[in-house]
C-alpha cells in the first residue's frame, strides 16, 4: 500500500435511494431532493462523519436529467438552474467546481473516470458524482390541479458540458421519425437478427431468454422499479399489459423510464482518505478504464454491432491485467437487448453466463433513470467488491444508439491510477472505412434494416434503412397511405434484402415496394400553373412570367405552402416552351421578402431542405431560362437565396440586403452559403453572415450582388425592360449559355452541339448579315 501515490483515486462511499408513488411514505421528492438523499447516504457510507466529508468536497458532478437532455426536452415541474450547487447546498458543501455532464448513458461511468483522473493529477481531492430522476413523480403530478414547483435559482459557477448529442440523432433521422430509442434500437436489433439468419420468432425468444435472469435480479432489488420475476415466455408474449412497442419489442423488453431513483459515488485521493480516517474496508479502486465512440448510425459499417463497445471492454480489461473470466460480477448496459448481445458476440460471453450480466436487474426491470443508470451499477459493483475483497467487477455503460461507451474494472485490491489509453484505440476504430450516405435517395434499392412502431390502437409507423445500388445508405419512410411496404416489414417473409424503390421529396426520402407502386403512389407530375395561389400573384405578358410574393402581413415571408407553390410555379415556367423569362418580385414597396416565415413552423425548417432549393430556384433544379429578381424593398434571410439563385438581380434604390439568421440561432440557406462568397467575395460574405451587416442598394451593386439600381418605385419597370431585351434575343442561345455557365465543363463541345442543331442559330446569323432584326422561333 505504501508504494501508492497519495494522489491515487479511491472510491470511498456509494449509495442509492428511490421512492415509488405507491409507497406509504411517498414524499414526491424533487430531483435535487432525491439526489441530496443519495449523496448524504454516500457520505455516510464512507464511515466518516458526513459533515466532515461534505466540508472537504471540492467537486460536485451531476448527471444531466432526462428532462434536460436535448434542446427539445422540458422540465414539466421545473428544476434547479445549477443542479450540482443545489445539491451541495442541501448537504452543507461548498465545492469550488460544479459540473453538469452531457447526455448519455455513458456519462456516469465517464464522470467517475474523469474525476479519478482529476484526483490523480492533483486538481481535486474529494469529488462526488451523482444523478437523480423523478420521472414517475413528474408524470404523476404534472397534470394535477396543484402540481409542485421544483424550480430553484441557485446561481454560482457551473461547468455545463452541454447536451453532447452531436452524432447521436441526425437531422436525417429526425426528418424520418427515427428519433425514439425503441425505434432506433429496433433498427439495430433487426440488422443483427438478419445477420444471424434467424426468424423474428426465434430472435424474440432469444431476447426473452436473455432478459429473464435480469428480471430475477430486479425482483430482489429493493430499488427496482419493476421487482417482478418473469420467465422468458411471459416477457415476449404480447398482451394488453405487454403491448407491442415496435416490431422488435414488446413493452417488457425495453428500458423502464418511469422511475424515482438517485445514486451517488464519493471519490477521494488516497492521502485525503487516510487523513480523514476512511476505513480501508470502504476503499474500491479503478483498475482499468476506457471511453470509446462508435461511428454514427448513418455510416457505421454494420448496423447490428458496435466494435467500439467491445474494444472498450477489452481495453479496460487489458489495462487492469485481468481476463473476462476473472470477473466476479459485471453489469452490461441493457436499455434493449442488442447492447448486451453485442458484447456477448464480440467477447465470446454466453448470454446465460452463470455470473449474470447485471447486478441491478437491468434497465427494463430495475429501471432506466435517464442518463444515470450506470451510477446505480457502479454502486452495486462497489458493494460486491467490498463483500468479496480482491474480486473484480465491471461496469459497461452505453450512450446513444450503441454510440458512446464507457467501461471500468473495479476491485478493493490497491492499484496505482493508470492514464487513459483510449486515444490510440479510438484512432484505430476511426480508420475503419464507413458507409457512404445519401441524403437524397432515388432509384432501385435494397432494405438493409427497418423498424415499425405501433401506437396503442395498433397504427404503424415504419422507417427503412436502405442501400441504393451504388452502395450508399439512406433513411426513408413509406409513402403516406401505402400499406404494402409496412405489410412487407411486418409479414412472415424476411424483409431485409428485399428490393424496393426510393424517391426523394422535399420532406425526405420515400420508399415503395417497386417502381410501378412508387409511380402510382407518388407520381412525378409535370408542374402546371393553377388559377389561384394563396400569397402569390401571377401575370403572363407574352413570353414573360411575373411572380409576385403577396404576403404583406408577414413582410412577404415565405411559409411552407408558399414555398411549395413557388417551386411548382418555377417548375411550370421551366416546362413551358412559350415562356422565356420570369420576374420574381414582392408586393408593396417595403419588402421583397424576409425569407422563411418562422411563425408556426417550428424546428422542422431547420432540417427540411427543399430538393429544388428555396422557392424552387436552386438545388437539383437547373434553371436554363433567365429569372430576374426585382427587389422592391428589404431582402433578408432566405430571400438572399432567391437573389443569388436568380440569373439577374436588380434593386430599388431604397432596397437593402441582410442575413439575420445567426442572430436567431439558425444558419443561412444552402444557396447563400454556397454562392454568396463567389458573388460578393469571401470577406463581405462572412461579414454579412456573421455580423448581420446590412447592405444598401448601392453597396450591393458595388459588391456584385445586384447588377442595376432603379430609381425609387421603378424596379419592376426596369425588370420588364430587361425581360423585353432578353426575349428579343435567341432563347436557345440563352439556354445554352446558362447551361454551360452552370456546369463545370470546360469542353466547348456541348454548347456548340446545342447551337448547331437549331434553326434560330442560323436565323440570327442571317439577320445579322442582312441587317435586319432576327425572328427567333425557339426552335
Amino acid at each position: 500500500m505504501d508504494e501508492l501515490d497519495l494522489r491515487t483515486p479511491v472510491i470511498v462511499g456509494v449509495a442509492q435511494v428511490s421512492e415509488r408513488i405507491t409507497d406509504d411514505d411517498y414524499r414526491a421528492r424533487s430531483a435535487a431532493d432525491l439526489a441530496a438523499d443519495a449523496v448524504r447516504a454516500a457520505l455516510s457510507d464512507t464511515g466518516v462523519p458526513s459533515d466532515v466529508v461534505a466540508s472537504a468536497i471540492d467537486t460536485m458532478a451531476a448527471m444531466r436529467a432526462f428532462d434536460d437532455s436535448s434542446p427539445y426536452s422540458h422540465a414539466a415541474l421545473g428544476s434547479a438552474d445549477n443542479v450540482p450547487r443545489a445539491v451541495a447546498a442541501r448537504i452543507g458543501a461548498d465545492p469550488s467546481r460544479a459540473i453538469l455532464d452531457v447526455t448519455g448513458g455513458q456519462s456516469p461511468q465517464h464522470s467517475v473516470t474523469e474525476l479519478c483522473a482529476a484526483i490523480a493529477s492533483g486538481t481535486s481531492e474529494v469529488a462526488v458524482s451523482f444523478g437523480a430522476e423523478v420521472i414517475s413523480t413528474t408524470r404523476y403530478l404534472a397534470g394535477t390541479d396543484s402540481p409542485p414547483d421544483f424550480t430553484e435559482y441557485v446561481g454560482g459557477s457551473l461547468d455545463d458540458r452541454g447536451f453532447g448529442i452531436r452524432g447521436l440523432t441526425s437531422a436525417q433521422s429526425a426528418l424520418h421519425d427515427l428519433t425514439t430509442p425503441p425505434t432506433q434500437y429496433s433498427i439495430l436489433e433487426n440488422a443483427r437478427r438478419a445477420r444471424l439468419g434467424v426468424t423474428r420468432g426465434e430472435y424474440l425468444a432469444m431476447m426473452g431468454r436473455l432478459f429473464a435472469p435480469f428480471s430475477a435480479v430486479a425482483a430482489v432489488n429493493p430499488h427496482a422499479a419493476a421487482p417482478v420475476e418473469r420467465d422468458a415466455e411471459e416477457l415476449v408474449t404480447v398482451t394488453d399489459r405487454n403491448r407491442r412497442i415496435t416490431d422488435a419489442y414488446p413493452r417488457y423488453l425495453i428500458a423502464r423510464d418511469q422511475v424515482n431513483q438517485a445514486a451517488a459515488v464519493v471519490i477521494m485521493s488516497l492521502g485525503r482518505a487516510r487523513a480523514l480516517g476512511v476505513p480501508e474496508g470502504r476503499w474500491v479502486f479503478v483498475h482499468g478504464h476506457a471511453d470509446l465512440t462508435e461511428h454514427g448510425l448513418n455510416t457505421r459499417p454494420d448496423l447490428g454491432s458496435s466494435p467500439a463497445a467491445v474494444a472498450a471492454v477489452r481495453e479496460a480489461l487489458a489495462m487492469a491485467d485481468v481476463s473476462l473470466e476473472q470477473l466476479a460480477a459485471m453489469d452490461l448496459y441493457s436499455c434493449f437487448a442488442v447492447p448486451v448481445f453485442n458484447l456477448c458476440d464480440g467477447l465470446g460471453l454466453a448470454p446465460d453466463d452463470p455470473r449474470g450480466l447485471t447486478v441491478t436487474g437491468g434497465l427494463p426491470f430495475f429501471g432506466g433513470p435517464g442518463n444515470n443508470y450506470s451510477m446505480h451499477a457502479i454502486v452495486e459493483i462497489a458493494r460486491r467488491a467490498r463483500a468479496d475483497p480482491g474480486s473484480f467487477g465491471m461496469v459497461a455503460a452505453n450512450g446513444g444508439i450503441l454510440s458512446k461507451h464507457s467501461v471500468a474494472i473495479y476491485s478493493t485490491t490497491p492499484t496505482p491510477w493508470r492514464p487513459s489509453t483510449s486515444a490510440s484505440v479510438q484512432a484505430d476504430l476511426d480508420r475503419v472505412p464507413t458507409v457512404p450516405f445519401a441524403y437524397r435517395a432515388d432509384g432501385p434499392a435494397t432494405i438493409e434494416s427497418y423498424s415499425v412502431a405501433f401506437d396503442r390502437n395498433g397504427s404503424r409507423t415504419a422507417v427503412v434503412i436502405g442501400r441504393l445500388d451504388n452502395g450508399a445508405r439512406f433513411v426513408a419512410t413509406p409513402v403516406h397511405g401505402d400499406a404494402a411496404l409496412p405489410d412487407l416489414l411486418t409479414g412472415d417473409a424476411e424483409p431485409i434484402g428485399q428490393r424496393i424503390h426510393a424517391r426523394a421529396v422535399d420532406a425526405g426520402n420515400r420508399v415503395a415496394t417497386d417502381r410501378p407502386s412508387m409511380d402510382r403512389l407518388l407520381p412525378r407530375a409535370v408542374p402546371v400553373f393553377r388559377d389561384r395561389y394563396e400569397g402569390l400573384r401571377l401575370a403572363r405578358h407574352g413570353h414573360v412570367l411575373e411572380v409576385t410574393i403577396d404576403r404583406p402581413s408577414s413582410d412577404n415571408a415565405v411559409d411552407a405552402t408558399t414555398q411549395r407553390d413557388l417551386d411548382e410555379i418555377i417548375g411550370a415556367f421551366c416546362a413551358d416552351d412559350d415562356l422565356r423569362v420570369a420576374i420574381l418580385t414582392g408586393a408593396g414597396t417595403e419588402c421583397f421578402s424576409v425569407g422563411i416565415d418562422l411563425d408556426g413552423v417550428g424546428s422542422s425548417m431547420q432540417i427540411t431542405r427543399p430538393i429544388n432549393g428555396f422557392a424552387g430556384l436552386g438545388g437539383r433544379r437547373h434553371l436554363s431560362k433567365p429569372v430576374i429578381a426585382a427587389i422592391n424593398g428589404r431582402a433578408e434571410g432566405a430571400a438572399i437565396d432567391m437573389v443569388v439563385s436568380c440569373h439577374l438581380a436588380i434593386a430599388d434604390e431604397n432596397a437593402s440586403f441582410a442575413l439575420p439568421e445567426t442572430g436567431v440561432g439558425l444558419a443561412p440557406g444552402l444557396e447563400t452559403l454556397g454562392r454568396l462568397p463567389d458573388v460578393v467575395g469571401r470577406a463581405l460574405a462572412h461579414d454579412m453572415i456573421l455580423t448581420g451587416r446590412r447592405l444598401d442598394a448601392s453597396a450591393a451593386a458595388a459588391a456584385g450582388l445586384i447588377s442595376r439600381v432603379a430609381p425609387a418605385g421603378t424596379v419592376l419597370d426596369m425588370a420588364r425592360e430587361m425581360a423585353a431585351a432578353i426575349t428579343s434575343r435567341s432563347p436557345i442561345a440563352a439556354r445554352a449559355a446558362l447551361s454551360f455557365m452552370a456546369s463545370d465543363d470546360t469542353d466547348p463541345s456541348p454548347i456548340d452541339d446545342e447551337l448547331m442543331v437549331h434553326a434560330d442559330t442560323l436565323e440570327g446569323l442571317r439577320a445579322h448579315t442582312e441587317g435586319r432584326a432576327p425572328h427567333f422561333r425557339n426552335r
